[in-house]
């Protein structure tokens, strides 16, 4: 147990240790402006903060090709080449649950989180290198082959946020909010949903 009295020791332990605290090892720098603002992208749900760019689903594809999405994720998404998961849904549309689709393309609230996920994290080992119009045909693309947007829409900064995702249900009310179809229900022990790894 401590005692009080052995406290009193406290401070003076904490006035010999700060010059080790702060040393700063030589490693690292802080950060340039420019590399600060790369950093900082906030998209929002409804778009805002989105690049200027636009992209079809006929140059997303080649994109896929080009940038190397094939190696990981499999011809036209299909997976099955490595661990990365599969971006084709195997079931359509009509299935009742998107849950069961499988798919980030279907399972996402928004798009312009499909569209903030490539941006920011693919192609993997060279994350953060395709220019916004490669990442707006690759979000068409993608929203196209899993029958989210018609195959000929031009995504843009301006309508990417006004996709209806197969998660989102319409509200109630005109100014209710936006109802999101139902987690399916799990128990301890249970196996893992449909389409997840291991």
């Amino acid at each position: 147990m401590v005692s009080m009295r052995s406290l009193r020791f406290v401070p003076i332990l904490l006035v010999v240790a700060t010059p080790a605290l702060t040393e700063t090892y030589g490693i690292g720098r802080a950060p340039t402006a420019a590399e600060l603002a790369a950093s900082s992208i906030t998209i929002q749900p409804d778009g805002k903060g989105l690049p200027k760019g636009s992209g079809t689903a006929a140059i997303g594809a080649k994109v896929f090709v080009d940038a190397g999405c094939e190696g990981c994720h499999g011809v036209k998404g299909a997976g099955g080449v490595t661990s990365a998961p599969a971006l084709f849904a195997a079931k359509g549309p009509t299935e009742a649950n998107p849950w069961d689709r499988g798919v980030m393309a279907v399972k996402a609230p928004y798009a312009t989180l499909v569209w903030s996920f490539i941006n920011r994290a693919m192609p993997f080992g060279n994350e953060g290198s395709l220019k916004p119009d490669e990442v707006f045909a690759l979000t068409a693309y993608l929203l196209a082959i899993n029958q989210v947007i018609p195959q000929d829409m031009v995504l843009n900064e301006s309508n990417l946020g006004q996709v209806k995702m197969p998660m989102t249900r319409e509200p109630a009310t005109a100014a209710g909010p936006t109802n999101w179809v139902r987690v399916p229900d799990w128990e301890p022990n249970s196996p893992r949903l449909k389409g997840y790894p291991g």
